[in-house]
């Protein structure tokens, strides 16, 4: 027996000598003594007292049992297995889960004590709310004031009910909104662009149109079958959709280098940010959308086809916001056509709280920048190639300047297909144990047969994962440089 053991031992004999006012704590120990005597039980707990003269409760705590079942167990964690298949109605489990959930070990850890309550003596066993009448009145009258609430976890408190709060979101599609038309065939996607609903126009696609009056006063995220029959799904686009499927002119900052770079600058609402390199207006969307109403967005471009794009870009999604959502995007970009390396006299009086750079030769307008900059500020720069990077480094060493490189690295993202595995007819593929005798090979032929016909038990199906062939692989390198103070 362990230390942890002979030290519960010692103590239950002790309060089993102790004075009459403990005569009832004496089953505690008749059970132990004799549980000890017919299966080994090391414990790794302690005992539990209650100091009460009048309620006295004594439990064993974290005791394992290593042949046999005890009453005494610890409560098993469940597997991820056991919580999904836990969700699932019965008749849909296959054989191979019903047996892996079978447990080995009871789950309730007061089994211990509902042993000893229900073999105690009944005048022992009175409950508080027999004891006290009062006390259950009471508690009826407080969980019915309470009773349109939910309850916090941790401290026991009802919480305010959000479900009068109204839905203040647009739910059905209109004209002026910025759609997305999807078709998916065979497990992967064949079809996809986005568009504008506007009237008398059509949705063109090799597997027929859709006509933009059909959508209208449709819920958003619905199947809508074309000319020729095929299932198309319509739904919103996102500000990363949009991004991706804009017009551009130059390359745009792909959704995964900007919000990593946002979250570089750490970008909040009310924040002032200096943008160079407009480009198309992707990265200038995100950081119009960090910033909020309170904030503003100073984004430079050098080539005037470039602001411009970035402009229209802009614009047409706050078409498309005041359509959806009723209300205006905040107008918090100024985009201006200047070269920002002598562009003193645009940034004179003003300070941002981090800056983007999209450029090829960043470290000609650090000069300009630096002055400008909060310090303990971030600057964020997107470099498409190493070169670009080592050039840039070597700058800040020959200038001098208070800016620290804190980090390079580029972002990597592999998109995945994991599928249940189909046989060439399309049928599911099925689990299949190792067999035995030859004579067990028409049996389960026939059975599978069967499962064929039905649909699959949960965790019957194997499943497939492999890298998705089309991989968007490098797109730049980002350079996190932060201001300091000498």
């Amino acid at each position: 027996m362990s230390c942890a053991g002979s030290y519960i031992l010692s103590r239950l004999v002790r309060m089993y000598k102790s004075a009459p006012r403990h005569h009832h704590q004496r089953h505690i120990f008749d059970h132990f003594n004799s549980s000890r005597l017919a299966k080994k039980t090391i414990s790794t707990g302690c005992v539990k007292c209650c100091n009460d003269s009048n309620n006295y409760k004594t439990s064993l705590l974290n005791s394992k049992t290593i042949d046999g079942q005890s009453p005494l167990s610890r409560r098993r964690s469940l597997s991820p297995l056991e919580r999904i298949s836990s969700l699932l109605p019965q008749e849909s489990l296959s054989y191979e889960v019903m047996q892996l959930r079978e447990p080995n070990q009871p789950h309730e850890e007061d089994t211990f004590i509902q042993e000893q309550q229900s073999s105690s003596d009944p005048s022992d066993t009175l409950s508080k709310q027999q004891q006290n009448p009062a006390l259950e009145t009471k508690d009826e009258e407080y969980l019915a004031e309470n009773n349109s609430g939910t309850w916090n976890g941790e401290t026991g408190q009802p919480l305010k009910s959000n479900a009068t709060q109204p839905v203040t979101q647009k739910t059905t599609l209109g004209f002026g909104e910025l759609l997305v038309a999807e078709y998916h065939r065979k497990g992967s996607l064949e079809f996809r662009k986005m568009f504008q609903l506007k009237p008398g126009t059509r949705l063109m696609s090799s597997w027929g149109f859709i006509r933009h009056e059909d959508i209208t006063g449709q819920p958003a995220g619905y199947f809508q079958n074309t000319s020729k029959g095929a299932s198309i799904f319509i739904r919103r686009a996102s500000l990363e959709d949009y991004v991706l499927f804009m017009k551009r002119g130059p390359a745009i900052t792909y959704p995964k280098d900007a919000s990593t770079m946002m979250l570089m600058m750490d970008v909040t609402e009310g924040d002032h940010v200096l943008e160079s390199g407009s480009g198309s207006g992707g990265m200038s969307l995100f950081l119009s959308r960090a910033v909020g109403s309170q904030g503003t967005v100073l984004s430079i471009d050098i080539r005037e086809d470039h602001l411009s794009r970035a402009t229209l870009n802009y614009q047409r999604w706050r078409t498309s916001w005041r359509a959806q959502k009723g209300e205006e995007w905040p107008d918090n970009i100024d985009f201006q056509l200047a070269d920002l390396s002598t562009a003193s006299s645009l940034l004179a009086g003003r300070a941002f709280n981090s800056v983007a750079l999209d450029m090829i030769n960043p470290q000609l307008v650090l000069t300009t920048v630096v002055p400008h900059l909060h310090s303990g500020a971030v600057c964020a720069i997107y470099l498409a190639n190493i070169t670009q990077v080592i050039d840039l480094l070597e700058g800040l060493r020959c200038s001098a300047l208070p800016l620290l490189c804190e980090r390079i690295f580029e972002v990597p993202i592999r998109d995945w297909l994991v599928a249940p595995a189909l046989l060439k007819d399309g049928r599911y593929c099925s689990k299949k144990s190792p067999i035995i005798a030859e004579n067990q090979k028409e049996e389960e032929n026939t059975a599978h047969e069967t499962e064929q016909e039905e649909q699959p038990a949960f965790g019957s199906i194997p499943y497939i994962a492999r890298p998705h062939p089309h991989q968007l692989s490098h797109s730049a390198f980002l350079v996190k440089l932060r201001k300091f103070v000498r």
